[in-house]
């Protein structure tokens, strides 16, 4: 069945429809999705029914779908422009900060990442996924696409609920850090699923050997919506996908899992694949073939004209006891330019600054410390279970503790 058109396209550009598909997780969701890999229905541009109305608007106007679906029904939507040919999913991500921009996915690499990933964990059949992630994410889609190439029906869940997790009876399971630790705090039985795959978030040290120790098999990925999401797992890239580290230290990727482009205003957004390869905002390194992933590009601090990687500090201040979560943010500083801050979850007594800072010395160097310590009960957290860094640099969540 030829897909349907949005009409015209100029200079031999064929377009086709796009449907927002403004659905909570569920059967009218997967159909969707389904339709729009099997050529059979328009491609799809899933967006979660929590975004708040400013936010709908502001993903709706800059990504321009011809149709929008809600449960209501399917409408036109005024000043929308088809997809490219080819085109089965758009994913709107904005990352942290700027406007939303959608990421341009075919069928063929939705399909390769899923096929690869099925075969690296040895999925069986009739195995079944659980999806509990949003679809609206390249992670919850991608649960959605691998149940559908493994011929079976994904278990979806609307919401996350712990407990409903833990007695879904599925095989697998996409998480991110946040409900791991939900899970283990509930003490349930992790050995129960056959995968845990663990993305969005680096882990916290000891949260896998803590879910590895109730007999769980935990596999850490490594992705993005441009890549179809996870494609390197507990550090080696999948089967197709090329990996390699840049010059400037930016984590390269290939292969037939890569986006075809972004669907944005001309010139909005330079692409970033050349020569087939997709140069990422991450920096790693490969450790004996596997990669380590560092922290993004654009998360260096920059300390009275030293460079700090906020993930390192990060990773070293997550081994003192006192700490449950940590994120490593700049802010800007009168006399450094940047000062960098830790943002801690205490677990149990709360570390102080002073102590923090005597933890890190062995690892780190002196302008790399912490010269802020804040507190805070939670850290914020993005649609997709990243932590919201750009929430942590504009307003502290608590009154610091310390300074130099």
């Amino acid at each position: 069945m030829d897909r349907p058109s949005a009409g015209g396209g100029s200079r031999g550009r064929v377009e086709q429809a796009l449907h927002a598909v403004v659905l909570p997780p569920g059967p009218r969701l997967t159909e969707a999705v389904l339709k729009a890999l099997s050529g059979e229905g328009p491609a799809v541009l899933p967006l979660s029914p929590a975004l708040p109305a400013a936010a709908l608007r502001e993903t709706l106007a800059a990504l321009r779908p011809t149709h929008v679906a809600t449960e209501d029904g399917v409408r036109r939507h005024a000043g929308g422009a088809g997809a490219r040919d080819g085109t089965a999913v758009v994913i709107a991500t904005s990352g942290s900060t700027g406007t939303p921009k959608g990421v341009e996915l075919r069928a063929s690499a939705l399909h390769a990442s899923a096929d690869a990933s099925l075969r690296r964990l040895g999925a069986g059949p009739g195995e079944r996924w659980l999806c509990c992630l949003p679809p609206s994410h390249v992670s919850g889609l991608q649960v959605l696409v691998r149940s559908l190439r493994a011929g079976t029906d994904p278990i979806v869940h609307e919401r996350f609920d712990a407990a409903r997790v833990a007695r879904s009876g599925a095989a697998h399971v996409s998480l991110v850090p946040t409900q791991l630790r939900r899970l283990l705090d509930l003490g349930a039985d992790l050995s129960a699923f056959r995968t845990i795959l663990l993305g969005g978030a680096a882990a916290p040290p000891g949260l896998l050997d803590a879910a590895r120790t109730r007999g769980a098999r935990v596999v850490t990925t490594y992705g993005m919506s441009e890549t179809s999401g996870g494609c390197v797992y507990d550090g080696l890239p999948l089967s197709g996908v090329g990996l390699r580290i840049g010059a400037d230290g930016r984590i390269m990727l290939s292969g037939p899992t890569l986006f075809s482009g972004y669907r944005a205003a001309p010139g909005a957004h330079a692409s970033p694949v050349s020569g087939g390869w997709f140069r990422t905002s991450d920096l790693g390194e490969l450790v004996d073939g596997r990669l380590r992933v560092l922290g993004r590009a654009d998360d260096v601090i920059n300390t009275g004209g030293e460079k700090v990687v906020a993930a390192r500090v990060g990773e070293v201040l997550a081994r003192h006891p006192s700490v449950a979560e940590v994120a490593v943010v700049g802010r800007p500083d009168a006399e450094w330019g940047e000062r960098v801050v830790a943002v801690v979850v205490p677990a149990g007594e709360s570390p102080t600054l002073a102590a923090l800072r005597d933890h890190a010395r062995a690892e780190l160097p002196s302008h790399a410390l912490p010269r802020e310590l804040v507190l805070t009960a939670a850290l914020p957290l993005l649609p997709n279970g990243k932590t919201d860094l750009a929430a942590l640099r504009r307003t502290p969540r608590h009154l610091p503790q310390g300074a130099r």
